[in-house]
């Protein structure tokens, strides 16, 4: 039987020692003259995901008991367990995410593992990618004004309350801020997550500011935006009072998103629990941070359908067609508007 007590994703330093020591070394950044290791070039919040989903294999037969510690790099990433992994995360995750994980899981093996012949992992991956179906965002849209009132009504609410504990009212207002910072600047999961007060989140002139160098975006291109002004005085607020209940300490790690049991930053993937269940409990409907660019594409059509390029630069894309395609529900939205009006207009008569 498998325990539930043992990590779902199992940290680095609790990885087999030769896994840990062939990603360690994979990871090595090119320097002048010497070449860095095959993972050197990856940005580092692609690292980070590419070690999560190899930490989620070695969890998932952890907790099965079919970790094998003694044995070369990747000795692990054998058929049969990456069979087994495919079918417990078939149960629980969706088909974009069942195939994320698992070429994840290819490139980490074969970065550790140079030469080694994956060929049958890579045509499982190509398997997955061919049934993956992506979700359909439109009966999980929300327009970023909704979004803002919903993450500035759990902050009024936590910051007026007389009977919250200290701690569960940083915790409230944390989730708020989350909220109501990612409906005004919608930048990618990852980013996000590793906001850093002092470094990409930074106070300039009395107005805070979202700075991203070209090496921390997907599209390797500087994103500079500041923040509406609204915000200003809660994110002061709570950098003040609030992030130091939430680390536990008068001296709190410069991220923005902490926990608040451990009081240490809150990885990418639970920033994305966490607003799931905020905006359950809000707007009724779970979104992710994901959504949250579609609101924002679709609003800007909305809104301001006289400049059609305000929602890719809004979303950082450089071919407004990616907007348009993937993000962008204005058109159907103001079908389905003017169909209502019809529809009102006939019961008139």
């Amino acid at each position: 039987m498998i325990s539930n007590r043992k990590p779902r994703s199992l940290p680095l330093d609790l990885w087999p020692e030769a896994d840990r020591r062939a990603w360690t070394a994979a990871c090595e950044p090119s320097q002048r003259l010497k070449a860095g290791g095959r993972a050197g070039h990856l940005k580092p919040v692609t690292r980070d995901a590419h070690r999560a989903d190899y930490g989620n294999f070695l969890g998932f037969l952890d907790r099965s008991s079919w970790l094998e510690r003694n044995g070369p790099a990747a000795a692990n990433v054998v058929p049969e367990k990456v069979t087994a992994y495919i079918a417990e995360l078939k149960d629980r995750v969706a088909s974009t995410t069942l195939y994320g994980s698992i070429s994840n899981l290819r490139r980490v093996a074969q970065y550790i593992t140079p030469g080694h012949d994956f060929t049958w992992l890579a045509e499982i991956d190509k398997d997955l990618a061919l049934v993956a179906q992506p979700r359909s965002k439109f009966d999980h849209f929300v327009l970023p004004e909704v979004l803002v009132e919903a993450g500035l009504a759990l902050i009024q609410e936590a910051e007026d309350s007389r009977t919250m504990t200290k701690l569960a009212r940083a915790y409230q207002v944390r989730n708020g801020l989350m909220v109501a910072l990612l409906a005004f600047c919608p930048i990618r999961r990852k980013n996000f997550a590793a906001l850093e007060v002092g470094r990409s989140f930074i106070k300039i002139g009395g107005q805070w500011w979202i700075i991203l160098s070209a090496a921390e975006t997907k599209e390797r291109r500087a994103d500079e935006r500041p923040v509406d002004e609204l915000l200003t005085p809660i994110i002061d607020r709570f950098l003040a009072q609030h992030h130091p209940v939430l680390a536990h300490s008068d001296q709190p790690s410069p991220r923005l998103w902490l926990s608040a049991k451990s009081g240490t930053p809150l990885p990418d993937r639970e920033i994305t629990s966490v607003i799931q269940r905020t905006t359950l409990a809000t707007v009724g409907m779970p979104l992710g941070p994901h959504t949250f660019r579609t609101s924002a594409a679709s609003g800007a059509a909305i809104y301001a359908g006289d400049n059609p390029n305000l929602g890719s630069a809004v979303l950082h894309h450089t071919d407004p067609r990616v907007t348009s395609t993937n993000y962008n529900r204005a058109t159907c939205l103001s079908a389905a508007e003017k169909f209502l009006q019809l529809v009102r207009q006939y019961e008139k008569r």
